[in-house]
């Protein structure tokens, strides 16, 4: 393959994997490639990244991708054999071990490197009933060295009689720990790279990327993300009030500033030519949040959990309100200061949101208009979180248009992907046509709607 074949399928692979990289960006990568030592791998990795990666969350997709088609070593007949102190094939596995032990205590990135590689060969390899074919896997490399049992050997030869629990004890386990990290990661690396020689690139690099943080579906998101996508909820609800303020304040001038009239009219006779007006109060805006809690969008409503959470620092006053078939205000499990998973369980277990336990949006939408109607009023943004699936209820479309008549602003962001809206029991498009209805699969789309509020 050459090397334009395999700068062309890189790029292709990123796209596919999520990270947006334009003609532009593909063609300035090319460029780079001419001013660069070709031979040096590290400088060919930092010039695509200084040209493509444009986000700290995409650098992780892309140095696996990297990896794959800009591989550091091959497996073919003329690749050079690993350099190691002992030969991988007869060492007995406690001598490779006491090696693992020596290279997690000081050894280089290299040499760690190296080392991965020739365990890989001699424990990654899986028998399979394909002639021809390989399996290889990283569990049986890390089952077989099982580094993280390393730890007390390597303490007791490190320290040396030295007092334990002190800086130097401190000191090695966090150097034993990230070393232990990297050998990790050049195991799984290496695994990668001879399945992509035994079954294509392409093929492998669709599996072992995960989209970045920002474009994981809601429906779809684990509870790994979720810790993860906390440190993103803050600065969007920063936005949202910043976008929604805007909003509110735009067109709009305050109080005529009499005094300053009547001051500038001597100027004319007397004649107020000009008005003079004050500046509008800056204020915080009034959010009400009203938030589908079903299984069927779990994932997402923990999300938008996780943003009313956050949202109630960024408003004068927030009420937030869940439904399943009915409804109930949930606005004193997100207090100041409560822990937000402490929040979720308490919620769960005492809010009053179920009474069937299927989804009934018009039950809910007039329960709500009946019990916490006054909570709706001119300054107030309403904002609607679900997927409109109602199963095959009413709709209760004339309270959502009061509700919405008696808002200042009402939204309504919909987790599912607008082909499937108005399938199955779906009411999208009905509620759409009274609420304006947004896409809302992920944080990328719920950052470009509220780009859309300026």
């Amino acid at each position: 393959m050459s090397l334009v074949d395999r700068h062309v399928g890189f790029v292709q692979a990123l796209r596919e994997a999520g990270i947006p990289v334009s003609v532009a960006e593909g063609l300035d990568a090319a460029q780079a490639l001419r001013v660069i030592e070709l031979g040096d791998r590290e400088s060919l990795r930092a010039a695509y990244a200084a040209t493509l990666v444009k986000k700290p969350a995409y650098r992780p997709g892309f140095d696996v991708l990297f990896d794959l088609w800009f591989p550091a070593s091959t497996t073919g007949r003329y690749a050079e054999r690993p350099r190691t102190r002992m030969d991988p094939d007869t060492a007995t596995v406690e001598q490779l071990r006491d090696h693992l032990a020596h290279l997690l205590t000081g050894g280089t990135d290299q040499e760690i490197r190296e080392f991965a590689q020739a365990m890989v060969g001699r424990f990654g390899r899986q028998p399979t009933t394909s002639p021809g074919r390989q399996n290889w896997f990283s569990y049986s490399v890390m089952r077989a060295l099982s580094p993280e049992t390393l730890m007390a050997r390597i303490l007791q030869n490190v320290l040396a009689g030295q007092e334990r629990g002190g800086l130097a004890e401190r000191n090695a386990r966090r150097r034993v720990h990230d070393n232990t990290r990297r050998f990790e990661e050049a195991v799984a690396t290496d695994v990668r790279r001879r399945i992509a020689e035994d079954s294509g690139i392409e093929r492998i690099a669709r599996s072992a990327v995960r989209p970045p943080l920002d474009q994981i579906d809601f429906l779809r998101i684990t509870k790994a993300d979720l810790a993860r996508l906390r440190r993103e909820v803050h600065p969007l609800a920063r936005r949202l009030a910043t976008r929604l303020t805007i909003k509110q304040r735009k067109g709009r001038r305050g109080r005529l500033d009499f005094r300053r009239t009547v001051r500038g009219s001597l100027q004319s006779g007397g004649v107020p030519l000009t008005t003079h007006f004050r500046p509008p109060r800056p204020h915080k805006p009034e959010l009400v949040i009203l938030c589908d809690t079903s299984d069927s969008v779990s994932s997402f409503a923990h999300f938008t959990l996780l943003l009313t959470y956050a949202l109630r620092e960024q408003f004068t006053k927030v009420r937030a309100f869940g439904f399943v078939d009915t409804v109930d205000e949930i606005t004193r499990f997100f207090v100041p200061g409560a822990d937000v998973v402490e929040a979720m369980t308490k919620l769960a277990n005492e809010a009053d949101m179920v009474r069937f336990g299927r989804t009934n949006y018009g039950h809910a939408l007039e329960r709500f208009a009946e019990r916490y109607g006054d909570a709706i009023g001119p300054k107030t943004s309403l904002l609607i979180l679900g997927d409109a699936r109602s199963n095959y209820q009413p709709p209760a479309l004339d309270v959502l248009r009061s509700l919405a008549a008696g808002a200042r602003h009402a939204y309504w962001l919909n987790p599912e992907p607008r082909a499937q809206w108005d399938t199955g029991d779906s009411l999208a498009g009905d509620y759409g046509a009274v609420v304006p209805m947004h896409e809302c699969r992920n944080v990328a789309q719920l950052t470009a709607f509220i780009e859309t509020l300026a």
